[in-house]
């Protein structure tokens, strides 16, 4: 099974961009979206159908053009589930998951933390999303948690290390992705690719993606009871629809 994550910063600005050729070409099994800037009212779906999706699943923020999510599927899934339940996340539509037999597949756009009440809010929304994590696992332990996750790990996900004061590598957004992994995830990239320097979102300023000055914020993590079955990680910086680029998971399942 092959799974994509991508921040496309606007399904709409994407596909003027190409990105349904890409998708068509990349053809993944499933592609979880984040930041689509849409509901679903506001796109020709049968776009996606033709391109070999016909089973896709639109989680919108409630404010029209902000955040969102959505999950495309070349086979139905068995279940969908919109949000996580929890009013103070799900208005600004940011989770949404897929179940199939032997995966459940979620599509994860954590906020960024741009200005201090926004950090507060991102901040509460991390905690707020371990407990639900850790409660999901009990009854559904095979899952992949992919998507923006605004958050550089370690030193080598980041161009310049020195910029421990900017969100996305404060110490305690840090710690926290750390401490998720610790609770029972794989960072399938980095498990595979352990000293491997690649980005996934460039600044569009200063020239930051011509100059490779980037970040490693989008993940997809793997719970560890399907730790072996990862085939393949890897990351497609040529995919230019966006300011961030897919990444890409393979589970032999």
């Amino acid at each position: 099974m092959k799974i994509i994550s991508y921040n496309v910063n606007g399904i709409r600005a994407a596909i003027k961009k190409g990105f349904l050729d890409w998708l068509t070409a990349a053809s993944p099994d499933v592609i979880c979206i984040q930041e689509t800037k849409a509901h679903k009212e506001q796109l020709d779906l049968t776009l996606f159908e033709e391109a070999g999706y016909p089973y896709h699943y639109w989680f919108s923020a409630q404010k029209k053009g902000y955040s969102s999510v959505a999950i495309l599927c070349k086979q139905k899934p068995n279940h969908i589930e919109y949000g996580t339940g929890i009013e103070s996340m799900d208005f600004e539509g940011r989770n949404l998951r897929v179940d199939f037999d032997e995966v459940s597949i979620m599509s994860l756009y954590l906020p960024s933390g741009t200005n201090l009440g926004r950090l507060n809010f991102k901040l509460n929304y991390m905690d707020e999303f371990q407990e639900y994590i850790n409660n999901l696992k009990e009854e559904i332990p095979n899952l992949v948690v992919c998507g923006d996750y605004n958050i550089c790990h370690e030193e080598i996900d980041i161009h310049n290390p020195k910029m421990k004061g900017v969100s996305g590598f404060l110490p305690e957004e840090r710690t926290w992705i750390g401490d998720f992994i610790y609770s029972g995830f794989v960072d399938s990239f980095r498990h595979l690719n352990k000293d491997v320097q690649q980005f996934s979102w460039w600044s569009y300023r200063a020239n930051a993606r011509a100059n490779n000055k980037g970040w490693r914020l989008d993940y997809a993590m793997v719970s560890q009871p399907l730790e072996d079955k990862i085939s393949r990680a890897y990351i497609l910086p040529e995919a230019k629809h966006s300011d961030h680029c897919p990444i890409a998971v393979e589970l032999d399942i």
